[in-house]
């Protein structure tokens, strides 16, 4: 398995095509490049997974590269809907799987989502001024924190996570004209934002869970569903502040301006020339805790295949 310190050496790379970039390789090294000028050179050993944003064509040595060292290549259109991945798991974990289909209990949902909305938490707790009605917020939450522990079934862990993200959307983002959270259906510039957001998070770690095997779709909270990669949508609760701080921190520094979307049939699509402004800044936010996401992932499968130690199961803070 990777260990920390070979992680650290590894690399995301992300090429644009639609401004022209392309993937090529030359030996064992993966090169992108625009107009013949090789912008970008790595080896592939040290390549963590390849993320092409745009169309592109993909060579079969390209494809033998990606098997042979292990980085996945996931594909995604201007609008950051994936539509191609080239995964690379670690292929034979038969007993982390085995494991993962006779797992049928309520522990590690109700951590999850306690993570969840103890950093929802952290985030309130850091508004300067707070209103009555912060406060007022931030009390109800910090009930509904409580009551994870007493959920007695998925549903009811269900109610108490929408219950407080709601209320926690509504306070955070009070003061930048929010109008309420309406997944991918891309209703405001700060909705679009969030998707995307979410998307890059959603897909680094699946990568991370490759890594060790996991069985991606069969879930321990989201329950499972045609098609739907349900252990993703788990363990991206945790992560998720690190995408809503960053949105709410990008609208305050003029990151984010209406200018750079357009408006088609009531959504608010982001204009093909700002994709890589927009990319940079949320993904510096997820790769700033890239450690901290590799060591969750890392503690997470060795609590689930050997343990079940509670004060082993892993926890993510955010540190702003």
């Amino acid at each position: 398995m990777l260990s920390i310190p070979d992680f650290k050496e590894k690399s995301l790379l992300i090429c644009y095509s639609d401004e022209g970039q392309k993937v090529s390789f030359k030996n064992d090294n993966l090169l992108i490049s625009k107009e013949d000028e090789v912008m970008v050179q790595l080896s592939c050993h040290k390549i963590f997974a390849l993320w092409i944003i745009g169309h592109a064509t993909l060579t079969s040595g390209l494809l033998e590269r990606s098997k042979k060292f292990g980085f996945p290549i996931v594909m995604f259109s201007y609008s950051f809907r994936p539509y191609g991945i080239w995964n690379s798991p670690v292929e034979g974990n038969f007993l982390l799987r085995k494991k993962q289909y006779e797992y049928d209990a309520i522990d590690i949902a109700r951590k999850l989502v306690k993570n969840k909305i103890h950093n929802q938490l952290l985030l309130l707790k850091s508004i300067r001024t707070k209103s009555k009605e912060t406060k007022h917020t931030i009390e109800l939450i910090e009930k509904y924190h409580i009551q994870t522990d007493e959920a007695e079934d998925l549903q009811g862990l269900l109610g108490i996570e929408g219950v407080s993200t709601r209320l926690f959307f509504a306070t955070w983002f009070s003061d930048i004209g929010w109008i309420g959270r309406r997944p991918r259906t891309k209703c405001d510039c700060i909705n679009t934002c969030l998707d995307i957001g979410y998307t890059l998070l959603f897909y680094f770690i699946e990568t991370m869970l490759n890594l060790y095997g996991f069985d991606v779709y069969q879930g321990v909270y989201h329950r499972n569903f045609y098609q739907r990669k349900s252990l993703v949508c788990d363990l991206v609760e945790p992560f998720r502040c690190i995408i809503d701080h960053r949105v709410k921190k990008a609208f305050h520094l003029q990151q984010i301006k209406s200018d750079d979307f357009i408006e088609v049939k009531g959504q608010y699509l982001l204009k093909k020339e700002k994709s890589r402004a927009y990319v940079r800044f949320l993904m510096e936010s997820i790769l700033e805790h890239k450690i901290e996401i590799f060591s969750y992932i890392q503690s997470y499968y060795r609590y689930f295949l050997r343990s079940k130690s509670d004060e082993l199961f892993p926890q993510f803070i955010l540190k702003k």
